[in-house]
């Protein structure tokens, strides 16, 4: 084992951090030395650095976790041992609660308020609800075939690939590897370059908690390397991948390439949050606001796209702008702040490319449109909102995966629907109606994995989650979630029928 733990100085916490790779239990260095710098969004400087695996160091891990799961020491385990070492992780995790939360708020610019009623509690949630159920994955039984007893057994799929991104990457990590291991799998997963040092805090709770060494190794890196070697290995079992919709296509091309492995993605998404004349306004605006506002923008289901009836166009316009003027954009651990910078220099360039476009195309930036000079060098945007715009923009169809919302009007529920599906993606949407026999007409209209009805972006680990169409293939969280990572085997007994004859 190498000593590679490092003290990163948080908003006047110190906060010891593993930087090499978690494999086997342990954390080591890469086998080619390489390392590579995460940034401070708050300010575009380096936090630290970390060991960068490769293509070698993902060999090493499967080796690893193919060796523990074959052995049967974590696959053929009682269930409710690993259970229970789920409830130790999110025990461990509560203790360290303050740095792991510190760590996420620094590396991701998630704002303190974000983290702490948000992705920390939804993680320990995550753990918990999957440890409950560890020994409830049952198979069921048939008498009803004359002459034959069957039943079938749901087993492991064995070395499961994980790739998650840098938007909730404490949440995806957990998201990831709850439903794999409390089935009996073992995990080889990729953090996002950008933001991977809540993984490395994770693991080292994974250890302290007593966790058989391979049963989970995180390979930290990029995509084109070890991403990619996941997608490709022809070791791993399954390949689980959260993030955009043309590296989703890239890795299916690769499972199909190598030893045809079963893939599950979440991509991404382009969400209408529908407006009914008979909406509490007052109430679709707090939630809109929200639609767009958590996580500022960066989130697959953000509601991008509102369409406001007619009827209540100018009266939900001028006070959905007024709650948006509120927002106070600033550093992430200022408890005042509602919105902090954005994640990287590249997703700050991609979101003032896309409002660039949004005007170049004839929409009206009707709020903000601009980045904010802090003084510090961190990629700060303005809440924007564009009003006049039309179905062919840019802005209206592709995610742009920042604090920008496009209003536009519309006359009839026939052409919301049409104009909301009207979209590759099918990740989520939303309507506001007082009226619950429209509010289920619609919602079985929209063509998205998750709608909802007065209120927006509430996701619960207990209920699946996943896409229609462009926006992905399977769900996560949920009992549902436990297919992904189980083989349905059928077994048949000889009651007394007779062989057929040939």
């Amino acid at each position: 084992m190498t000593d590679t733990s490092q003290t990163l100085h948080i908003n006047g916490r110190s906060v010891s951090l593993p930087t090499g790779l978690f494999i086997n239990g342990q954390f080591v260095d890469c086998k080619q030395g390489a390392r590579f710098s995460v940034q401070d969004p708050a300010t575009g400087k380096t936090l630290i650095s970390i060991a960068e695996g490769r293509e070698d160091d993902v060999d090493e891990a499967v080796r690893v976790a193919r060796q523990v799961f074959d052995t049967g020491e974590w696959s053929a385990s009682n269930p409710a041992d690993r259970g229970a070492l789920l409830n130790k992780l999110a025990h461990l995790m509560e203790q360290n609660k303050d740095d792991v939360i510190a760590l996420e708020c620094a590396d991701t610019g998630k704002t303190i308020q974000q983290c702490s009623t948000l992705d920390f509690p939804g993680s320990v949630g995550t753990l918990r609800y999957y440890a409950g159920w560890a020994d409830k994955v049952r198979g069921e039984t048939s008498f009803n075939i004359p002459g034959t007893f069957a039943y079938t057994r749901r087993e492991p799929i064995g070395v499961c690939g994980q790739i998650i991104p840098w938007n909730f990457p404490l949440m995806m990590f957990i998201w990831k590897i709850a439903p794999a291991l409390v089935t009996g799998n073992t995990v080889v997963i990729k953090s996002a370059e950008a933001t991977p040092l809540s993984a490395l805090k994770v693991c080292e709770l994974i250890a302290e908690a007593g966790f058989p060494p391979g049963v989970v190794n995180l390979v930290s890196g990029y995509g084109r390397t070890v991403g990619s070697a996941i997608a490709h290995h022809m070791d791993i079992d399954k390949v689980a991948f959260t993030g955009s919709t043309a590296t989703g296509r890239a890795i299916m091309r690769a499972a199909a390439d190598s030893n045809l492995k079963p893939v599950t993605l979440e991509l991404g998404g382009k969400s209408p949050n529908i407006i009914f004349p008979d909406a509490d306004i007052d109430s679709a605006v707090e939630w809109s606001a929200w639609g767009i506002n958590m996580n500022f923008g960066q989130t697959c289901h953000a509601g991008t796209r509102i369409y406001v009836h007619q009827d209540v166009y100018d009266e939900f316009l001028a006070k959905f702008t007024d709650r948006m003027s509120q927002v106070t954009v600033g550093h992430p651990f200022d408890a005042s702040t509602n919105q902090g910078p954005q994640n990287s220099q590249m997703q700050y360039d991609k979101i003032l490319g896309y409002i660039d476009s949004g005007v170049k195309e004839g929409a009206t930036v009707h709020l903000g449109g601009k980045a904010i000079d802090k003084g510090n060098g961190g990629y700060y945007i303005q809440p924007t909102i564009f009003t006049n715009v039309r179905p062919e923009m840019k802005i209206m169809r592709e995610e742009i995966f920042g604090p920008v919302v496009a209003i536009a009007e519309f006359s009839s529920e026939a052409e919301v629907i049409r104009q909301a599906n009207n979209t590759p993606y099918g990740l989520a949407a939303a309507c506001h109606t007082k009226d619950y026999e429209r509010a289920i007409r619609v919602t079985n209209a929209l063509r998205a994995g998750t709608t909802w009805v007065n209120m927006y972006n509430f996701v619960h680990w207990s209920v699946p989650f996943g896409g229609y169409k462009e926006s992905g293939i399977g769900r996560e969280c949920g009992e549902a979630v436990l297919e992904n990572y189980t083989h349905t085997k059928a077994v048949y007994f000889n009651m007394g029928i007779p062989c057929p004859k040939v």
